[in-house]
């Protein structure tokens, strides 16, 4: 080390030296500790254990463990004391590993999921409103549609220039009028579905109210596939120049989907002929058309059931238990 210190008293530059002499100049250019008799003696203005115990205390007291460090202090140079500066409390709570969220929150128990099953058609409405770009950007037409979860059946569809329970109310009446009284209907929680109107409607008729749980979408799966097939489909307008035009698009759609479309989730069956009884005796036509095939091209076919996507619908479910999924699989 003296040899490196002896370069550089010679103007040799730092790097060299270190090359020659086999010195880190990291460490050569360290600063010595001093001695002891020379160490740095702590700050006057420095609290005492106890000091820092008794801000300790005050922060956690009944009247205080509530609020937020800032409060403390503020209360107490209300009350005439001074206990230490503001961040000295936060320092304090550091050392001592409490710097959190220091109010009692209440705790909310988790939302119960919903769990419904409709094993026939008539048990189990779900319904949504759905928006609908209007003539000029941010007006909007409002499509209320409620469809039956086993069948997938619309069982009724309504567009109106804006959103209320009153309208609900009056669609629903109007469903329940030709489809009969669902034991359960469902919904998501927008002001509509949780409105007093509607509640007060299903509550007169004995109906099951179920909603979703907050921002979870797959609550109401039938709903939202629904819209989903609504909105993508080619015909589907980038825009509806007035509130008849849309109800005429709608209503031309739910004649398609309910009577002509092969829904893959019901066996490829349309959503009437199950919805009315029909699909049974839909499944009996392509299960003898497949029994003949089958002996005209036996070379054909490596097995004598019929594919499983052509099954007649079974349970219905939203959000069907984890238990009774694991048996099924079984």
């Amino acid at each position: 080390m003296a040899t490196y210190r002896s370069m550089l008293d010679l103007k040799i530059p730092t790097r060299r030296a270190a090359s020659l002499t086999g010195v880190s100049r990291t460490t050569a250019n360290r600063k010595p500790a001093p001695p002891r008799d020379q160490m740095p003696v702590a700050p006057q203005n420095k609290l005492s254990a106890a000091e820092r115990a008794v801000i300790l205390a005050a922060l956690n007291s009944p009247g205080f463990v509530d609020l937020a460090p800032m409060q403390v202090y503020t209360k107490l140079l209300d009350q005439g004391i001074y206990l230490g500066s503001l961040s000295t409390f936060y320092r304090v709570l550091e050392e001592n590993r409490m710097v959190k969220e220091r109010r009692r929150l209440a705790k909310h128990p988790p939302r119960a999921v919903p769990e419904l099953v409709a094993t026939a058609p008539g048990q189990v409405f779900t319904w949504d409103i759905t928006k609908l770009a209007g003539p000029v950007k941010g007006k909007y037409f409002d499509c209320y549609m409620m469809v039956d979860i086993h069948s997938r059946f619309i069982v009724g569809a309504h567009v109106h220039a804006t959103e209320s329970g009153a309208l609900a109310v009056e669609m629903m009446k109007g469903i329940f009028g030709i489809h009969g009284i669902p034991q359960v209907v469902h919904a998501d929680r927008g002001t509509s579905m949780t409105s007093k109107t509607v509640a007060a409607l299903l509550s007169d008729l004995e109906v099951t109210r179920s909603h979703s749980r907050p921002r979870v979408s797959n609550d109401n799966p039938y709903s939202e596939a629904l819209f989903k097939t609504l909105k993508y489909g080619p015909e589907f307008p980038e825009r509806f120049s007035s509130v008849h035009d849309a109800g005429a698009f709608i209503s031309g759609f739910v004649d398609w989907y309910n009577h002509h479309h092969q829904h893959s989730g019901i066996g490829f069956h349309t959503p009437a002929n199950v919805h009315y009884g029909h699909a049974a005796g839909v499944a009996k036509e392509r299960s003898a058309t497949l029994a003949a095939a089958r002996m005209k091209y036996p070379e054909r076919f490596t097995t004598t059931t019929d594919p499983k996507i052509l099954a007649l619908p079974g349970p219905a479910w939203i959000n069907q238990p984890k238990e009774i999924t694991e048996k099924s699989a079984a």
